[in-house]
């Protein structure tokens, strides 16, 4: 589990998809943690070892509470890195829009990525059917985003974007990773070759590099 060890210490926070928690970094957080970063997985509401049920959940925002105090508790003098997989991004875009000056970057690992354009139901839309079959019975939170206000330039916006797409990906396919770059161009695009749908299981070495890479970039 060799790597680099980096000159300055950055924040991680990496944010799981659907179905899962926390739990599902635990290949990937020690080999940042050695590298010198520190790194928090957290578990959204109703995910791993969060107590909340599924069924007192109305909306996203109750979903993304964890994330959210997490990001009210970063001093105003730092900035963390933003690690969304799969259905995370749509929680990545929740921070991004609220705290915006505490992110350094946010990197989008085989996610849902939204826009400014729209409203945030819209890249679930584009694909409902895979949208359905990523996430839990009554977990969508369709209705709910439907009805919110479009994410701000001013907040989600603002952030600096990186997409890392998952070359074998079948749960969400590369050409859906692709379009949704291409719906909201981001600043870099990376690609894990051979990784699956779960890169930080089947290609966590990987996947540690490409995030080294960004933080060494970030600021």
């Amino acid at each position: 589990m060799a790597v680099v060890q980096v000159q300055e210490q950055k924040h991680f926070v990496l944010v799981h998809g659907a179905c899962i928690g926390a739990w599902i970094w635990h290949k990937l957080k020690p080999r940042l943690e050695s590298a010198g970063h520190r790194v928090t997985a957290l578990d959204l509401s109703a995910s791993g070892v969060n107590p909340k049920r599924l069924e007192e959940l109305r909306t996203i925002e109750d979903y993304s509470l964890p994330l959210m105090e997490t990001m009210a508790e970063v001093p105003l003098n730092e900035k963390v890195i933003l690690v969304g997989h799969s259905l995370g991004g749509m929680n990545l875009a929740l921070a991004m829009d609220k705290y915006p000056q505490k992110i350094s970057v946010a990197v989008f690992l085989s996610a849902f990525m939204p826009d400014t354009m729209h409203g945030p139901s819209y890249v679930l839309e584009e694909d409902i059917e895979l949208a359905r079959a990523l996430i839990r019975p009554s977990s969508l939170f369709m209705e709910d985003l439907s009805k919110a206000n479009k994410f701000s330039k001013e907040g989600f916006g603002s952030v600096k974007r990186v997409y890392i797409v998952c070359e074998e990906d079948k749960a969400i396919p590369k050409e859906f990773q692709e379009w949704l770059i291409q719906n909201n161009p981001v600043g870099e695009v990376k690609e894990i070759k051979g990784a699956d749908h779960m890169p930080m299981c089947s290609k966590p070495q990987e996947l540690c590099l490409c995030l080294l890479d960004i933080a060494d970039k970030s600021t």
